[in-house]
Formats: C-alpha cells, structure tokens, sequence
C-alpha cells in the first residue's frame, strides 16, 4: 500500500495529526475507541469463560474425592480399623451382612505398611447424574502381593448443583483379573 493509496475497505486511517496522548500510550487510545457493545462483549466473554471454568473445575474434581475416600477407606482396611471402615462406609451401622464384611475385610486384609493404590476404575466417573456403580480397586502394601476389590459408590446431585459422593459397600479380594 502506498501513501496515496486508499486504505483497504472497511479499515479507516486516522486523519489528523496523532494525539500526545496516543503517541505515548498507543493502546490505551485504541482502548478509547471501543464502542460499549465491544466492551460489553468481551465483559460477556469473559465471564462464561469463569463460569465454565468453575464448573469444570467442580465436575472433575470428584474423581479426585472418590479416590480419595477409596483410599481412606482402604487404610483403615489394611490398619485392621473396622470402627474406621465402618464410618466411612454410608449406612453401614444398620446392615448386618455390612458389619459382617467389614469385619472379615480387617482381619484377613490386615497389612502393616503404607497403602499405594495401582489401579483405579470407576464405572460411575463422569455421570453428569447420580449413579450407583462399582469401582474396582488394586491396591497393595509394599511386600504383599496385590488386592483387588470391589467399592460401590453412590453419587448424588447433578454436574450443575455439584456432585456428592457416598461410598456403600467394599467387597472382600476377588481374583486380581476379576471384574466387579
């Protein structure tokens, strides 16, 4: 483009000597000449971006709280601490046939050293809705072999309100290619 040329259209020249003002602080002279709607806009922009960012934000970190609450629950399995297991297992205190499996998972689970989960697969990760399903689990203490068990977890809510999550029951050991 030369300087006698017309400017491309849609794009107009300033006329007129430049400002001190825009000479010094070019952008914020350009920031001067957005209409209410540009700003208005990018305020919009901005704003969903948060929102969606907050959310996503509270919807993935419930994998983390799952995980979490499996791997307490399974230290206190493997410390032998069934008053523990039974606290953290929802409604546990008014089923028998819970107390009875919480009671045999301690004593025959019972490992001194520090629990290292190996693998983790929820059939209830990513439910945008409450779901009932399985976890299966292998976990280990350093010099035992592997565990594997089987966690129902509970979520409740929805990927809006927040998701809640419950674990219901803990299987005893099932064979390490098992499948809940």
């Amino acid at each position: 483009m030369t300087p006698d040329s017309p400017p491309p259209r849609g794009l107009s020249l300033p006329t007129g000597p430049p400002s001190e003002l825009d000479s010094r602080h070019p952008l914020r002279a350009r920031l001067g000449a957005l209409r209410p709607i540009h700003v208005a806009l990018i305020v919009l922009g901005v704003m969903l971006f948060l929102a969606i960012s907050i959310f996503l934000g509270r919807f993935l970190s419930t994998e983390n709280v799952e995980r979490d609450d499996v791997l307490a629950l399974l230290r206190a399995e493997a410390a032998g601490n069934e008053a523990e297991m039974i606290s953290r297992l929802s409604g546990c205190r008014t089923s028998p046939a819970c107390l009875a499996s919480v009671k045999a998972n301690a004593t025959s689970l019972r490992r001194a050293g520090s629990v290292k989960i190996l693998s983790l697969t929820s059939h209830s990760a990513y439910s945008l809705t409450g779901a009932t399903a399985p976890t299966r689990v292998a976990w280990t203490v350093l010099g035992h072999l592997p565990t594997v068990q089987c966690a129902k977890v509970k979520r409740t809510g929805n990927a809006v309100t927040g998701v809640s999550v419950a674990l219901v029951s803990l299987s005893a050991a099932i064979p390490n290619e098992g499948d809940c």
